[in-house]
């Protein structure tokens, strides 16, 4: 009975990307970190958002990309003021979980990330990614300015056609406002690798993402 009882708070442990890694969850993290400071001042680099599900799995995924600088977890998409991952991850905000990916546009192409997105979490099931559900986890692809729009609704448009049996359900909107998460969801794969979802969901959706495109990946990836 025991055996049993712990075996279902693994699985339960392992089916949502809610899970709490510290007590700093519930503090709103307003400023953005002196590493964003000097990216956003890195005048080469470009800026980019996506909302694929868990944010956990989504940064590591862009952060594995040549041409990537970094990726940043946090929460786009809603009009609820300073969100926090209590309020975002149990669905009382209009937010879902997204990344801030700064890229060298040198290196690798706006179109190129945005079929990753495509390529790396299903599109068409709405409001869910996986074992997570809810809106927090639904399927959105940001824009910045019209180029950024038509390459979207192009792709978008391809794809539907020629690569999902379903249609896409994804999101097409301007990206408004980014909330940076909360400092211990930053590198969450990479430093809870032991950690029960990162060990069911999330590092299996990185590696299959890595097995589909290994061109894109940065050396030793």
């Amino acid at each position: 009975m025991t055996k049993i009882f712990l075996t279902l708070l693994i699985v339960l442990s392992a089916s949502a990307c809610n899970t709490s890694g510290s007590n700093s969850g519930e503090k709103i993290i307003a400023k953005r970190s002196e590493r964003q400071l000097e990216l956003d001042q890195n005048k080469k680099l470009k800026k980019a958002y996506f909302a694929a599900g868990c944010f956990w799995c989504v940064e590591a995924i862009y952060e594995s990309i040549k041409g990537v600088k970094e990726a940043v977890s946090g929460y786009a998409g809603g009009t609820t003021k300073n969100p926090n991952y209590k309020l975002v991850a149990y669905g009382k905000t209009d937010h879902a979980e997204s990344v801030e990916v700064f890229y060298d546009p040198e290196l690798v192409s706006f179109e190129t990330l945005v079929r990753v997105f495509y390529g790396s979490h299903d599109p068409t099931t709405r409001n869910q990614q996986g074992p997570d559900k809810g809106s927090q986890y639904r399927s959105i692809a940001f824009y910045s300015n019209d180029q950024e729009k038509e390459i979207v609704e192009r792709v978008t448009k391809e794809l539907n056609k020629s690569e999902f049996k379903n249609k896409i359900t994804t999101e097409i909107k301007k990206i408004n406002i980014f909330y940076k998460a909360e400092d211990y969801h930053q590198d969450y794969e990479k430093n809870n690798p032991n950690q029960p979802y990162v060990v069911a969901v999330s590092i299996p959706r990185l590696n299959k993402f890595k097995a589909r495109f290994p061109e894109l990946l940065k050396d030793g990836e």
